[in-house]
């Protein structure tokens, strides 16, 4: 059984004194409890001496055993997503729009890469009008991502337009289909886009099973709260159909995404009721987007409940601010809206992530930084296409 052991196990085993067992070999050791002190076998002569004593070994121990905890964090750093939805990028680059850093105009994926950023997420609509995202133009923007060593996570809208907590539009080509039929319909979709990126050699790390689905998704059939048996079928579907689609290849992570960053009751309501269904699922993606949903204190709050309720990775799929007033023209906001208060809220925002128990804050992606038109506030380029200090937050974080 020893032989199961991680050296890691081993080590804090043996500096407190504590023999490899099946008990300590079952979680790593920083979801263990710690070990209880060994019995002292020091000459005292005193209740009080021999209190004293057991409490300076407790202390050491914990000195021993606390950089032990947080030991794997660091080996980790690479897992950590720096993130951007890029989904507008190409349709900006394709239009003419030059992007600049520090004066120099680059291709926007090089930029973001040369500030540290190692994930790019990318929305896909069914058979969009109105908007670019469409399954040629996501393919293509993957590809190129791909080539600059981006991580890649699919956000499946399964509409063919915006799908949030305030709309879920079934696409055209599924309308007036029975339950079953959109069961079939999100499985085959799935599986056949799913494919298209394999094919194109741009195969997706993680996949979103939806977007904001908070209050479910394909209304009416998957509306919540009144259908949840539906929406249950409609998950399970879409992630059999991610499974389907990538064959032998390994299989990408699963992420459920809701818009409650930082409201915890919600937040609780949604996962067990979800979880209740055994849906296989791997990463918890929340939106933060402070004038909707609350403080950096609730999302704190929020992200400590989830990682001990559910302990599953969490990421803050989507958060933004403005560098410009939009938000807090009427009331203070919690960070100036300036060019430097936008900087300030990502690298707080950052921080609240990094501080999730048990390593589980595994990342964020800001949305959008190549948006245009009127929420071109929230992007990371000045309306003549130059940086924002925001670019460089992680910069500390990924040089060397």
């Amino acid at each position: 059984m020893a032989d199961r052991c991680s050296p890691l196990v081993k080590c804090a085993a043996a500096l407190v004194g504590q023999a490899v067992s099946p008990a300590n070999c079952e979680v790593e050791p920083w979801q263990a409890k710690p070990p209880a002190p060994p019995q002292l076998d020091l000459e005292v002569e005193t209740k009080a001496s021999r209190e004293e004593a057991e409490k300076v070994m407790t202390k050491l121990q914990r000195a021993i055993l606390i950089p032990l905890l947080f030991w794997p964090l660091a080996t980790r750093a690479a897992d950590y997503a720096v993130g951007a939805d890029l989904s507008f990028l190409k349709q900006a680059e394709d239009g003419g729009k030059s992007f600049k850093d520090a004066g120099v105009v680059k291709p926007g994926l090089e930029i973001f890469k040369d500030h540290g950023y190692n994930w790019i997420r990318l929305r896909l609509f069914h058979t969009p009008t109105d908007l670019p995202n469409n399954l040629a133009y996501t393919v293509a923007l993957a590809k190129e991502a791909r080539k600059l060593g981006y991580r890649f996570l699919l956000d499946y809208h399964y509409s063919d337009t915006w799908a949030d907590p305030g709309k879920q539009f079934l696409p055209k080509a599924w309308e007036g289909m029975s339950h079953a039929q959109l069961v079939q319909a999100v499985f085959e979709y799935t599986k056949q886009t799913i494919s298209a990126f394999h094919e194109a050699g741009a195969p997706p790390d993680m996949v979103q099973i939806g977007n904001e689905v908070i209050n479910g998704m394909l209304w009416p059939d998957g509306r919540l709260p009144n259908n949840w048996d539906n929406f249950a079928d409609l998950v399970k579907a879409g992630i059999a159909g991610v499974d389907a689609g990538t064959g032998n290849a390994p299989r990408p992570r699963i992420m459920i995404h809701i818009d409650r960053g930082a409201d915890k009751i919600r937040t609780r309501y949604f996962f067990d009721k979800l979880n209740s269904y055994r849906i296989d699922y791997d990463v918890i993606g929340q939106s933060y987007y402070p004038w909707w949903h609350g403080s950096l204190n609730d999302l704190r709050e929020n992200m400590v409940f989830m990682a001990l309720e559910y302990r599953k990775d969490i990421i803050v799929v989507e958060a933004a601010y403005n560098w410009m007033p939009a938000e807090y023209k009427e009331r203070p906001g919690p960070f100036p809206e300036t060019p430097d208060g936008q900087k300030q809220f990502l690298e707080e925002v950052n921080r609240v992530v990094q501080e999730t128990p048990n390593g589980l804050g595994k990342g964020l992606f800001w949305w959008e930084p190549a948006v245009t038109g009127p929420l071109g506030s929230r992007g990371f380029f000045d309306e003549g296409g130059n940086a924002l200090p925001v670019v460089t937050t992680f910069d500390k974080f990924t040089r060397h």
